[in-house]
């Protein structure tokens, strides 16, 4: 599964919060929630981010292997 907790650790470091994530930046409020329980969000998402944040990807996510990933 992906993991987002390093987004959460780069958020509190960089001078964004949600609210200028949402307000400023016109990410939807929906993507901040599926950050926060770990579902899917797309690449151009990923991308955006790492353009607000000035970052890099594995400062976004990680990937975890996990039991409840769907069978390939």
């Amino acid at each position: 599964m992906i993991d987002y907790s390093p987004f959460w650790k780069t958020l509190k470091q960089s001078t964004e919060s949600t609210y200028t994530l949402i307000n400023r930046h016109h990410i939807s409020s929906s993507t901040i929630d599926k950050l926060r329980k770990n579902k899917p969000v797309n690449t151009t998402t990923i991308n955006d981010l790492c353009r607000i944040l000035n970052c890099d990807v594995q400062e976004i996510c990680h990937y975890v292997p996990s039991n409840d990933d769907q069978p390939l």
